[in-house]
């Protein structure tokens, strides 16, 4: 199998019906979208057909219920997926504000290849573009955990490429979040925890409760409080031998999150139906640690920052959506007809920095700096869709037609920095966005699509899918898809699908400028339609193209016993990634033809230590990979049962052309290679089984996650206290190695309403590999922030209570 995965070729992949949620030793009880016979559970996503059953479906997909969810017992969405799903990856950690978005991954294709929607609806992306370098830079994925956990019914995961369903992004698959809709009850859960070094304190607060609107209506209102302080990874700063450094570990954060969902019968075959959410956050992430001799000169700086100093980052984030429509039933058309608002706007700035260039020139010492970068992204859908199913004489099955159109208005704005964080060289860590950069910019995107569905035989459906979509900006797009599901048995079932789908690229993409300094170095990320990119090469981006394929069986060898194999292959054209790479003067050139200058002791680094960089399509790649999932129950009598599971994800893509720019010049370097292609786990697996005690008042889960190994390729700084960079070109390979976690959880049942849950993720504490000195930045980096295995927090200790009204 692992030679064949490497080397083979192969025509179509192996995907099944689900017949059981496929990690349904997690829950021990189910939503009413979720039940225990998840097989009958009615689906949304990945078909037009109405009432279509998961264990019919004609495409692979996953269903995480609520009570899934919570019995991870992790705090935020995002992390609690990253128990449940192998082919789901999250980033090991993050720098700046990088590290304030929770995005999420699918099949080893970075965030922005996972198509996120809320109740069947395209969920507006964040603004925060992700900037620092690694597998997901240049990401503006969708901020999952700013939609309220209390609101989740459940979660379908669609495991294919679906543009020609759902538009531009679908290419690694969908995640379909479902809020609830009961008319009725009242739910309440704390969750409290602490990391095994006894810092990273989470509290969350999760409430939810509906109530009927007359006798034709409902209203679901639902909220979460996250509280979660710092943690400290870092090891000690070579420069003072002092664990004074705290930029790695996990950021600070405050957020509060809401959603109404509510519908109205107004007719007797028509409801209107209006969906509402909010999130604030503000959070915190740590810098580089200044030393005391860079305020030299500066009497003002020095007083206040005697013993150095660490610059924060911070960022205030307010997220909404507005969601209202109308759907029904006329002479047999079901029809559906919406309107959708969503806003993601971010206010990033520095508290305990410096601008020396502000003390030398006027006597000031501001410390705080607000508006550093301002950043706001807008989306307005309006949609129509229509399905009917109908019979033909002649043809002894139903034959289901789907079709619809949409329009989509995206804006992207960035705004100019404060004064004080644009003065000489600006703000320390984080200068202001220049003039030059910021500009609100916008396109519209008009899309119809077409879907037909029926059986060719009793035993044999077929779904053909296509779609067009126009993008005022970037050209135009045709994706289509054929699948297939033969059934020779009740307890044997094959199907495959091919496809293509694609990834336009974001306006943040096309349009972000920004530049962060280190102690002793510089980065900087360019428009690449702006003067200091196409002075270097820089070409306009095109969307990304992939061509996807999968097939799967799914078999039941023995009752209750439910085996899965899935394999899929993706080949992705023109991936978006930074690619230009200029250094020393070059790059202080580019940056200068762009607004920016560095601050006044940037003249004493190496050339090395500059650098700058441009979005590009810069590389072709393959993805191929398997899922695998088998569960079992064991019935005890009187005693209980243990649900057991087995789920693996084995994942690798390999890069197949490299882009050059307009000069000839390669777009990639060996790093960045290998944040494409081995930067993601080669494998996951998570196996375990889960006891429920014969009258349920005793709930006890019992889990192993292996975390495949990941390969970074890692700068030289030398392992001495200036670390600057010793060359941009020479790497070396440090191998992640595979780590093992184990999950614990029991809960006692007090009674039908109160349930007490005490648990451990990561029980044992395990950690990272450590990197070798001579590659950590200052000394302090001694885990590969770049790469998404099983993070740098170490074990999280955790106590819930559940209040069921």
């Amino acid at each position: 199998m692992k030679n064949f995965i490497k080397k083979g070729s192969f025509f179509f992949s192996l995907s099944w019906t689900i017949f059981q949620y496929p990690y349904a030793s997690f829950a021990a009880e189910q939503t009413d979208a979720a039940s225990n016979n998840n097989g009958d559970a009615i689906i949304v996503t990945g078909t037009r057909e109405t009432g279509k059953k998961a264990r019919e479906s004609i495409s692979p997909i996953d269903i995480i219920s609520a009570k899934q969810l919570t019995q991870t017992g992790m705090p935020s969405l995002r992390n609690a997926l990253t128990q449940l799903l192998p082919s789901l990856s999250v980033p090991n950690g993050g720098y700046d504000s990088g590290a304030l978005t929770d995005s999420i991954s699918l099949r080893g294709l970075n965030a922005n290849e996972t198509l996120v929607l809320v109740d069947g609806k395209r969920r507006h992306t964040t603004a925060n573009l992700y900037a620092d370098s690694g597998p997901q830079q240049g990401t503006t994925p969708v901020d999952i955990d700013m939609i309220p956990m209390a609101a989740i019914d459940h979660i379908e995961v669609l495991r294919d490429g679906a543009s020609a369903q759902y538009g531009s992004d679908a290419v690694a698959g969908v995640v379909n979040i479902i809020l609830k809709k009961q008319d009725h009850g009242f739910h309440a859960q704390t969750v409290t925890g602490v990391t095994a070094a006894k810092d990273g304190f989470q509290q969350g607060v999760y409430l939810d409760g509906g109530t009927k609107l007359g006798s034709r209506g409902y209203l679901h209102v639902s909220g979460d409080f996250l509280r979660q302080n710092h943690s400290y990874r870092s090891a000690a700063d070579l420069r003072t031998g002092k664990k004074d450094n705290k930029l790695l570990g996990q950021p600070e954060q405050t957020r509060e999150s809401f959603a109404i969902k509510g519908g109205y019968e107004i007719a007797d075959n028509i409801e209107a139906y209006g969906l509402a959410t909010y999130a604030h956050r503000y959070s915190e992430a740590f810098e580089n640690y200044r030393l005391a001799s860079s305020l030299a000169g500066y009497p003002g700086y020095s007083a206040i920052y005697p013993n150095g100093y660490s610059p924060i980052e911070t960022m205030n984030e307010n997220d909404w959506e507005i969601m209202g429509g109308l759907k029904g039933t006329i002479k047999g058309w079901n029809w559906d007809v919406s309107s959708v608002y969503g806003r993601d706007y971010n206010t990033i700035g520095l508290k305990n920095s410096s601008n020396r260039q502000i003390e030398a020139d006027t006597g000031r010492t501001p410390t705080t700096f607000k508006g550093v970068q301002r950043f706001n992204n807008q989306q307005w859908s309006n949609s129509i869709d229509f399905s009917k199913a109908f019979h033909i004489d002649g043809w002894p099955h139903e034959i289901n037609v789907a079709g619809g159109g949409t329009h989509r208005y995206e804006s992207y704005t960035i705004g100019v920095g404060s004064a004080d964080s644009l003065y000489g060289g600006g703000s320390e860590a984080l200068p202001g966005i220049s003039a030059a950069s910021a500009g609100k910019f916008s396109r519209n995107v008009f899309g119809g699509y077409f879907d037909v569905a029926t059986h060719l035989v009793k035993q044999l459906q077929i779904d053909v899918a296509g779609r067009y979509e126009h993008y005022s900006d970037v050209g135009s797009a045709k994706t289509g898809k054929v699948a297939l599901r033969y059934d020779p048995f009740k307890w044997l079932g094959f199907r495959g699908t091919i496809s293509n789908a694609f990834h336009a690229p974001t306006l943040a993409q096309e349009n972000y400028s920004a530049v962060a300094v280190s102690p002793t170095s510089a980065d900087g990320i360019i428009s690449p339609n702006s003067v200091g990119a196409l002075a270097n090469g820089s070409k306009k981006l095109k969307p990304e193209h992939s061509t996807n394929i999968t097939a799967g069986v799914t078999f039941e060898p023995i009752k209750r016993l439910h085996i899965t194999a899935d394999l899929y292959q993706i080949k992705l054209r023109g991936q978006i990634l930074p690619g230009g790479n200029v250094y020393g003067n070059q790059a202080l050139n580019a940056l200068a033809m762009n607004g920016f200058s560095l601050p006044m002791d940037a003249g004493s680094w190496t050339a090395a230590s500059i650098s700058t960089h441009w979005f590009a399509n810069v590389a072709n790649t393959r993805t191929r990979g398997i899922d695998i999932t088998a569960t079992y129950p064991t019935y005890l009598g009187d005693i209980g049962h243990i649900d057991w599971s087995v789920s693996a994800n084995i994942n690798r893509t390999i890069l197949t052309h490299q882009g050059k720019d307009a000069d000839g010049n390669d777009l990639l370097t060996k790093q960045s290679i290998a944040y494409i292609t081995t930067a993601y786990p080669r494998s996951k697996i998570i196996w375990g089984g889960q006891f429920t005690s014969g009258d349920k008042k005793w709930i006890v889960g019992l889990h192993e996650i292996r975390w495949g190994h990941t390969t970074s390729q890692l700068s030289y700084y030398g392992g001495t206290a200036n670390s600057d960079i010793l060359s941009n070109y020479d790497f070396v390979a440090f191998h992640n190695r595979v780590k093992y976690t184990t999950n614990l959880d029991i809960t006692y049942r007090v009674n039908a309403k109160l349930s007490l849950t005490a648990g451990a993720n990561n029980l044992f504490n395990t950690y990272p590999s450590r990197v070798p000195l001579a590659h950590r930045y200052l000394g302090t980096e001694k885990y590969v922030m770049d790469t998404s295995q099983l993070g740098i927090n170490g074990g999280f200790y955790y106590f819930k209570v559940d209040v069921n009204l």
